[in-house]
């Protein structure tokens, strides 16, 4: 409940401080001159409210849609022994780390590759693909497990959606601002908006959301480390490292679709700026 109350009255504390701001240096007035009739108090709300219904609507139907888009078996009964020992491992890890047991299931992908998702970190699912089971050894597999509940422990789930709340908030108001001045100042429209306000807020958009992903990203990457420091700590560091290494072994097999690459052990290769992931290289350098 900390980090919710922290990252939303950073929002309201960050919109308070625009408002305050554009009041205090008469931008306002200046739009107002220009014959820019822009509530910007109005705008912030609505933009706080859109970019924020989004990301936690996505949260909370993080686990149906994981288990319907990567086709995961939950494990309710095991079937054999490898179901019951990873019943087994991540009821163990979760208590160490303080956190409900987590919904444990499999899907069937080649990659070697696991996930963890859910609103909150006594409602969370873990899975782990057919293609981990079957390339690595169990003490490797029990060290991925760790690093996944980390990250259940940890909450990223949910700072990740309220850090994607935040940019979302400011790339709409952002972008609806640029649109409503280039809309007045430039095609001088004195009522309602014209076609330019709405091609240019979708160019707006369009660039500013690429730039704030480049921050939902790096906090995606730092988030690995805290999780590979974790599933160490549940684990040992050899292991943790032995997983990795092995994982790196393994960068070239198919990946994970896009949706659910940010939630993986590992991820493709992709531009640094964007990579929900650091290189296996540097985590594992990380781990000492």
């Amino acid at each position: 409940m900390l980090r919710i109350a922290l990252f939303i009255g950073t929002n309201i504390a960050i919109m308070a401080l625009l408002s305050i701001t554009f009041s205090l240096f008469g931008f306002q007035g200046l739009l107002a001159e220009n014959g820019v009739d822009l509530d910007l108090t109005a705008l912030l709300i609505y933009s706080a409210v859109i970019g924020f219904s989004g990301a936690f609507i996505s949260l909370f139907l993080s686990k149906f849609m994981a288990k319907k888009s990567m086709g995961v078996h939950v494990i309710d009964q095991p079937r054999n022994a490898s179901e019951q020992w990873l019943l087994r491992t991540v009821e163990r890890q979760a208590k160490q780390a303080g956190i409900g047991m987590p919904e444990v299931g499999i899907f069937e992908h080649p990659s070697l590759n696991a996930f963890a998702t859910g609103w909150n970190k006594n409602n969370a699912l873990v899975a782990v693909s057919t293609g981990l089971l079957q390339g690595m050894r169990e003490n490797e597999v029990e060290a991925v497990l760790a690093h996944e509940v980390s990250h259940v422990a940890n909450g990223d789930m949910v700072t990740m959606t309220l850090l994607q709340g935040v940019v979302n908030t400011f790339v709409v108001f952002l972008s609806r601002v640029i649109g409503h001045i280039v809309d007045r100042v430039v095609f001088k429209v004195e009522r309602g908006h014209g076609p330019a306000f709405w091609i240019v807020s979708i160019i707006a958009e369009v660039v500013l959301g690429f730039l704030a992903m480049m921050i939902v990203m790096w906090f995606s990457r730092h988030r690995e480390f805290r999780a590979d420091a974790g599933g160490a700590a549940l684990t040992s560091k050899q292991d943790m490292a032995a997983a990795l290494m092995r994982l790196k072994q393994h960068q070239d097999s198919p990946k994970l679709p896009d949706e659910m690459a940010a939630f993986a052990i590992s991820a493709g290769k992709v531009q640094a700026l964007f990579s929900s992931h650091p290189p296996l290289e540097k985590r594992i350098e990380a781990l000492g």
